[in-house]
Formats: C-alpha cells, sequence, structure tokens
C-alpha cells in the first residue's frame, strides 16, 4: 500500500509507493543533446557572448579574451531586462509591471566536455564564488527582490540546444511564490518553538540516517521525506544559515565535496539522467512595513537536485500532488552505497 506523505517545508502533499525493491535501470535515460557545430561558451569564442559582468581569470588575461575559468555573462535572449523601471500598475482587476530584472549565463568551465561533477574541488569552488560574487553585487539593485540560481542538465530537464555546462541566474523584482510559502512556514515555526525548522528535521534526519545520502563537515544531503520524484536530493548546511553569499571559503569548498559526490552518485546508479539544481535562497533583505524581522533566524538556505527519470502528468498539474514510485529511504540506500 502507497502512503501520502506531508513536506513540512511547503505543505505539499507526496503519494509515496511502498516497495523494498528498485531497479535503478529502470530509470537511466541515454544522452540526445545534438552537439553543436559552434559553442559560444567555448574558450576563445568570447565574442560570440555580450561582454562579461564577472569572470574568475588567470592573471594578466583580458576581459572577452581567453584565460577564463568561470564566466558570467548576460543571457543573449534574457526573459528579462536590468534596463528600465519597474512601473507596477493594476490592469483593472489584475496587477502587472515592466518585466525587469537580470538574466545571466554562468560559464562554469572553458571546456566542453566536462560536467558539473566532474570539475575539481578548486574549479567548483570558483563556480560557487561565482554565484556569491553576482548575489552580491545584485543585491545593491532597489528595484530587485530575489536573485535565483538554477541550472539544467539534460535535454529532458530543459537543456535542449545547449551542451556546454552552463547555470542561469534569473534577479527578480518579486520573490517566487514556492519560496513564499517556505519562507511563511519556515516563519511560523519559528513563532510557535523558535527554532528553526531545517535544523530540527536536519538533526533529526542525522540521529536516524534512514534518508542521509553523504556528509562532511559543514554540509548534508538527504533523500527529503516527502520527496516528489525518484532521488531527489536536499543539501543544506549543517549550521544555520539563511544566505548563501555569507559562506566563507572553508564552508564553499566543502559545499564543492558534496555536491562533487552527490552528483557522482546520481551519475553511477542512475546512468547521468537528467536533473534540476536550484538554490533556495533568502530574498534580499528589503525592510518595509510588515516586514518580518526574523528572516535570518527562521530561514535556512538550501539547493534542490530533482532527477527528471519520472513525468509529470495531468494529475500532479490538476492536484499538486506528487506520485512517487521509490520510497526516498530506499533512493538513500541505493545512493549512500554508491562508491
Amino acid at each position: 500500500m502507497s502512503q501520502m506523505r506531508k513536506d513540512i517545508f511547503t505543505g505539499r502533499w507526496v503519494i509515496v509507493e511502498e516497495t523494498t525493491a528498485v531497479r535503478p535501470a529502470d530509470f537511466h535515460f541515454k544522452k540526445s543533446l545534438k552537439e553543436p557545430t559552434f559553442c559560444p561558451f567555448c574558450e576563445t569564442n568570447e565574442a560570440a557572448t555580450p561582454p562579461e559582468v564577472f569572470a574568475i581569470r588567470q592573471a594578466g588575461s583580458l576581459p572577452n579574451h581567453p584565460g577564463w575559468s568561470v564566466r558570467v555573462v548576460p543571457n543573449s535572449a534574457p526573459h528579462l531586462r536590468i534596463e528600465g523601471d519597474l512601473c507596477r500598475r493594476p490592469g483593472g482587476v489584475h496587477e502587472l509591471m515592466n518585466g525587469i530584472g537580470a538574466h545571466e549565463i554562468i560559464v562554469e568551465t572553458p571546456r566542453h566536455d566536462l560536467s558539473l561533477r566532474e570539475l575539481e574541488v578548486p574549479e567548483l569552488s570558483n563556480v560557487i564564488l561565482a554565484c556569491k560574487a553576482r548575489i552580491l553585487d545584485l543585491e545593491r539593485d532597489p528595484r530587485l527582490r530575489y536573485v535565483l540560481i538554477f541550472k539544467n542538465q539534460g535535454e529532458q530537464a530543459g537543456a535542449r540546444t545547449i551542451s556546454h555546462p552552463i547555470s542561469h541566474l534569473m534577479a527578480l523584482a518579486v520573490t517566487p511564490r514556492a519560496i513564499k510559502t517556505k519562507l511563511l512556514i519556515s516563519r511560523n515555526y519559528f513563532r510557535y518553538k523558535e527554532r528553526c525548522i531545517y535544523c530540527d528535521m536536519l538533526e533529526q534526519e542525522l540521529d536516524h540516517c534512514q534518508r542521509l545520502i553523504a556528509e562532511n563537515k559543514d554540509f548534508a544531503a538527504l533523500a527529503p521525506f516527502a520527496s516528489r520524484f525518484p532521488f531527489e536530493m536536499l543539501v543544506l548546511p549543517k549550521t544555520h544559515s539563511s544566505a548563501f553569499s555569507s559562506m566563507g571559503q572553508e564552508p564553499i569548498d566543502n559545499l564543492s565535496c558534496i555536491l562533487r559526490d552527490v552528483l557522482g552518485k546520481l551519475d553511477r546508479i542512475l546512468s547521468n539522467p537528467p536533473y534540476n539544481l536550484s538554490l533556495q535562497d533568502r530574498p534580499l533583505l528589503r525592510p518595509r512595513v510588515g516586514y518580518w524581522n526574523t528572516i535570518e533566524d527562521d530561514f535556512h538556505w538550501h539547493i534542490e537536485i530533482l532527477p527528471q527519470v519520472a513525468r509529470i502528468t495531468g494529475f500532479e498539474w490538476a492536484s499538486g500532488f506528487f506520485y512517487n514510485p521509490v520510497p526516498p529511504e530506499l533512493a538513500a540506500r541505493c545512493l549512500f552505497g554508491s562508491v
């Protein structure tokens, strides 16, 4: 018989199948991306992208020329643009504003043939440093409320035309609804118990180890209790922190280590599956009337990794429920034992 599990961070219900066996081969995907004849993100092709807004480079190398290890450029076809005013206004019963924000591409490596998990720890740490630098820079723009960083790996996860290892950054003038739901639940839990809901969950998970996938000094990777997808993973700092951009160098290196670890496990168990990775961070702090002052105590940043190995159907879209045929405890055992 299946179980219905409630996600304590979102209030979402998930139907989890009860089974004691799983065949990872059932979830394997074959690589189907068409390799381009020309890639604008490869080293020596810098002129094919808009001018860089940030880069980590070799000493003496010039902007928009070879010699970089991580490069951030505006998207050439952005969903949102940085120029202009918000002009928030009513539209009858509706509300609208101009599409102001930022849409940037984080080019993770000059090499076209490497995946994120194949980068060495210092290289992956540089990617994280670039993300941190862009968040801190965009935080200075008073029009912006939230910076979302996400990665689409594989065609089924949304990377339909580009196979070079990149991530996306979108700076938004509003906080996404999915994040706002987590913020409100975290705030209510803190008001009731004066503790962080993520810290309490993490303490329980580390005590029981039923869904633990990997850990190091600063981070733990878990299969969420109410996982929406087979082999879904949650990576979060062991010490309470509301802001990704507050990390120092040692935690950045340890985050690189655990990401390499869990993405490697995912690749070995499921044979390079498509996945979506996203940073779930607190909003940019814009104190105003009615803005709660405990957000740095009640919210806990984290990373979600969602393998796209099960299709979303009409049931999920219509109900908001998810169906997961692989219990997270079983997924964690498969991944934990992967070497």
